[in-house]
């Protein structure tokens, strides 16, 4: 079994460290920057923060180590920077597959990816370092994912569908065939995307429209 510390104490942890032990890794650690966050594995310990982290690592010592955020919904810029403080650290970023989940052959999954129960992932899609395909959403063939993109419970992305990086596609929205959503964006639960969605816009609606924009994109 190899060792893993998740950062992130609620709900995205229990959700990966209910399957973690059957990819093979074990859970001795929690991080989490909320000091009145509750333990939700009273087995494992919990450190707060940054100064908790370095805690952890001096108490460990030496030997392999694997690391994951454990950090849900619309914070996919948390995800990539945890996964760089990992890395900087000699931690190994694992790629989390559910084993009840359907992962084609030729299907890329980036560092940090994580891929929950029921998900499918269709032939030749990408999916980008540190993305959630969370329970029961589809991927069709030949989509691109980027980086640090949650796409929800449920969610249903067609085939060639672009993803632009740190964006979130909610609970079970739909984004037709070969649409292109920008980078940063939000798409509301439910919604129907029929055409193209350009960076950083919140879009909702059956068909989706966009409702409010949040600026230039970012460096």
């Amino acid at each position: 079994m190899r060792d893993l510390v998740l950062w992130g104490a609620t709900g995205q942890a229990k959700v990966l460290a209910e399957f973690a032990e059957r990819a093979g890794y074990r859970v001795v650690a929690l991080i989490d920057r909320d000091p009145a966050v509750s333990p939700p594995l009273p087995d494992i310990p919990l450190y707060v923060g940054q100064d908790g982290f370095e805690c952890f690592m001096r108490r460990r010592g030496s030997g392999p180590l694997w690391g994951l955020a454990a950090i849900g919904g619309m914070r996919g810029r948390d995800r990539v920077e945890i996964h760089g403080l990992f890395e900087s650290r000699g931690i190994t970023i694992p790629t989390l597959v559910h084993p009840e989940a359907y992962v084609a052959r030729s299907a890329r999954l980036g560092v940090g990816a994580q891929i929950l129960a029921r998900a499918v992932v269709g032939v030749d899609a990408e999916i980008g370092p540190a993305t959630i395909v969370n329970t029961a959403a589809t991927i069709d063939h030949d989509c691109r994912i980027g980086r640090g993109v949650h796409i929800a419970p449920g969610a249903t992305v067609a085939g060639a569908v672009t993803v632009g990086d740190l964006s979130f596609i909610g609970p079970g929205a739909v984004l037709v065939a070969r649409v292109r959503i920008g980078a940063e964006s939000r798409i509301g639960a439910g919604s129907v995307v029929t055409r193209d969605m350009p960076d950083r816009v919140l879009a909702y609606g059956v068909p989706a429209r966009i409702r409010a924009t949040n600026g230039p994109a970012s460096p």
